[in-house]
């Protein structure tokens, strides 16, 4: 009998800060942390195309701030169509847990005009949800969500820390593979998020890095933020 893999979550702590708060933090990650080896000098582009069922569910418990929830979201990086993911992100408390499969270009096509049909033929039991979701529930595409990212990790307890700006939603249509696609500032000018994900233990010498005003520590998601700016134009 298979057994199957313990699921694997994490901790994630977000920070809302300006480039001057990056820029001191930057100065002293430099001789700790190292530039992950995926960002052409220093940066990558992410996209992501966030689903919701009719009720969105993914929305509304977020801002009820239920302790249990998970969203469904097809990411791609550098408006590229070489590494598609299809994720779950989780949320149990204070931790979270991601899995992803890979997608061809033409599957994600699919997804976005509402056929599904193709995700029973996959073996991995993401797809088998996925699937569930968008024919019970009526998972359908809700926001585009993009961002630059600047990620920096440390090896001792499996330390990521990523700086996002120019976070922007999506507006008028949900085109994963647009590099013109239309979108929308969500932040004030200057404003950025900082994430922190560990899995183990967050080292002392990181943790004196964090911002330590309380108005920093930030609960809203990027998916919230980006649907909410995109309803004002609909």
């Amino acid at each position: 009998m298979e057994t199957k893999k313990p699921l694997t979550f994490r901790h994630e702590l977000k920070f809302l800060i300006s480039e001057e708060e990056k820029e001191a933090i930057i100065s002293r990650l430099s001789c700790l942390m190292q530039c992950d080896r995926h960002a052409k000098n220093g940066i990558y582009q992410i996209r992501s195309l966030y689903f919701d069922d009719q009720n969105e569910s993914a929305y509304v418990d977020k801002l009820s701030g239920t302790s249990s929830r998970k969203k469904y979201r097809i990411r791609n990086y550098n408006f590229s169509d070489e590494v598609i993911r299809l994720e779950r992100k989780r949320k149990e408390d204070a931790y979270i847990n991601k899995v992803s499969v890979l997608l061809s270009k033409e599957e994600t096509l699919q997804l976005m005009e509402g056929k599904f049909d193709f995700l029973l033929e996959r073996d991995e039991p993401l797809c088998k949800d996925f699937y569930v979701e968008c024919v019970i529930n009526h998972m359908r595409p809700k926001v585009i969500v993009d961002y630059d990212r600047e990620p920096y990790v440390y090896a001792a307890g499996d330390v990521r820390i990523t700086f996002d700006s120019h976070i922007r939603a999506g507006v008028f249509k949900e085109d994963m593979f647009d590099p013109n696609l239309p979108t929308i500032e969500v932040l004030e000018p200057g404003q950025l998020i900082m994430e922190v994900k560990y899995t183990e233990f967050l080292p002392y010498v990181i943790r004196d890095l964090l911002p330590t005003a309380d108005s920093a520590y930030m609960a809203a998601s990027k998916y919230v933020m980006c649907l909410e700016k995109r309803k004002e134009f609909m």
